[in-house]
């Protein structure tokens, strides 16, 4: 079995912070949503965009 190691050390700036869960990390990484948003975004922005030049 592994040793289980320390997580936090107390009153250290690593202490305060949430780690985040399963389904945060895997939404950091999905491809698909981080295209969608990418699209959505630039979509956002040419919206600003043409708004402003007419």
């Amino acid at each position: 079995m592994a040793k289980s190691k320390e997580k936090t050390i107390p009153y250290s700036n690593y202490s305060y912070a949430t780690e985040p869960t399963k389904f945060v990390r895997f939404l950091r990484v999905c491809f698909s949503k981080q295209l969608f948003h990418f699209f959505h975004l630039n979509l956002k922005i040419m919206k600003i965009v043409v708004r402003g030049h007419s």
